[in-house]
């Protein structure tokens, strides 16, 4: 196994996940400074998952022309740009436009990663090196945050530092090798219905936690300003979500390579359901730090697992189009939960974000138990195609 190849791809997406932990929660505290409601920043903060729909589709092409490395580096390259110019382009409906693009070119670099990590992994730490990854990824989210904290949101320098973060991950992966090898005209986007029929737990999952994700960054800290909480205190909330995702990921995939693999799934979507709905009772209680570890952990593995399944199953031209797939759903899910939860806030219920959530993984708990097109992935089925 290529270690030194692994590391940097992971340390280049997860560069990713600080970045945009620094800039998301300044993007949604900037506007709520100027005075929009919730849905205006709902709509902002699901503005990339219309790129990531875009993105998806284009992301065999352009890797079969260009090649995974060369595409990878130049989407880092072009989201650092876009961030630098929300710094200096401070307009709503500008930072509409530059959001799509990032949107764009950081699902490039997502999909084309995630298949490479998942090409380099060997099956029996599969479940390890996709969850160290993933550990990776969340504890960036945690960092960013912070970092933001300490940069502070009066000024654009947390815009800044996600530009070096960006240009950074594109640097690590300089000279590296092994990536999966595309065929510009068998790889695309097509087939997605497919997809979810064929394994609809999953999609589920994908697109659950797509809308956690883009929730939890962007409208968490204006969830916790609206009930009462200060600033510091809501961007801490959106800490402690992501250290439960970041520190249970490891074990998560531990057992993912030593027990059940469905069970664990379905055990991640109950504990999601049990923390989701305990949120609003327990918010102003002491009980509610280890509750947000619990909700982040659930949340995380139920994505965690579904790269596993994914990476067991697929390589190489299958494996993209396969993450092509799970980059569309993330669109999705991106698109939908800021917008329906920021609609949902702002004239049904105050509580709306941990209520969809639990709503959510209601319907995975279903799809999950009821096991169509599930079942044969989690025992170990062969790679094959669609």
């Amino acid at each position: 196994m290529r270690w030194g190849t692994y590391f940097a791809v992971c340390s280049a997406v997860i560069s990713i996940g600080l970045a945009l932990g620094v800039t998301m929660p300044l993007v949604s505290l900037r506007l709520e400074g100027w005075g929009y409601g919730s849905f205006a920043i709902g709509v902002m903060a699901a503005t990339p998952a219309v790129g990531v729909l875009l993105g998806a589709s284009l992301a065999g092409r352009l890797a079969g022309w260009l090649g995974t490395t060369r595409l990878m580096q130049a989407s880092l390259l072009c989201s650092a740009l876009s961030v630098a110019l929300l710094a200096q382009l401070q307009d709503y409906a500008v930072w509409l436009v530059l959001r799509l693009l990032i949107g764009v070119a950081l699902t490039l670099v997502f999909i084309l990663g995630e298949s490479w990590i998942n090409q380099l992994a060997v099956e029996k730490w599969r479940g390890r090196l996709v969850a160290l990854y993933g550990t990776g990824y969340a504890l960036s989210q945690l960092c960013g945050p912070l970092l933001l904290t300490a940069l502070g949101t009066a000024s654009d320098r947390g815009f800044w530092a996600g530009t070096a973060l960006l240009i950074g991950g594109s640097l690590l992966l300089v000279g590296r090798r092994g990536a999966p090898r595309v065929d510009a005209q068998s790889v695309s986007g097509r087939g997605l219905p497919a997809f979810c029929r064929k394994l609809p737990a999953i999609a589920w999952a994908v697109m659950l936690f797509a809308a956690f994700e883009a929730m939890m960054l962007t409208l968490l800290p204006i969830y916790g300003l609206r009930q009462g909480f200060t600033q510091e205190v809501a961007l801490f909330m959106v800490s402690v979500v992501v250290v439960g995702d970041a520190v249970l990921q490891l074990p998560i995939g531990l057992l993912a390579d030593r027990m059940s693999r469905g069970s664990l799934f379905r055990g991640c979507g109950v504990i999601l359901l049990g923390s989701s709905l305990a949120i609003p009772l327990l918010l102003h209680s002491p009980l509610i730090w280890p509750l947000l570890v619990l909700f982040g952990a659930s949340a995380g593995g139920l994505f965690t697992l579904s790269l596993i399944l994914i990476g067991e199953r697929y390589r190489d031209d299958e494996l993209v189009r396969a993450n092509a797939h799970v980059a569309q759903l993330w669109g999705i899910g991106c698109l939908l939960g800021p917008l329906a939860t920021g609609a949902a806030s702002q004239w049904l219920s105050s509580h709306a974000l941990p209520l969809l959530m639990a709503l959510g993984a209601a319907v995975f708990v279903v799809l999950a138990w009821r096991g169509t097109g599930f079942e044969p992935v989690l025992a170990g089925a062969p790679a094959r195609g669609d």
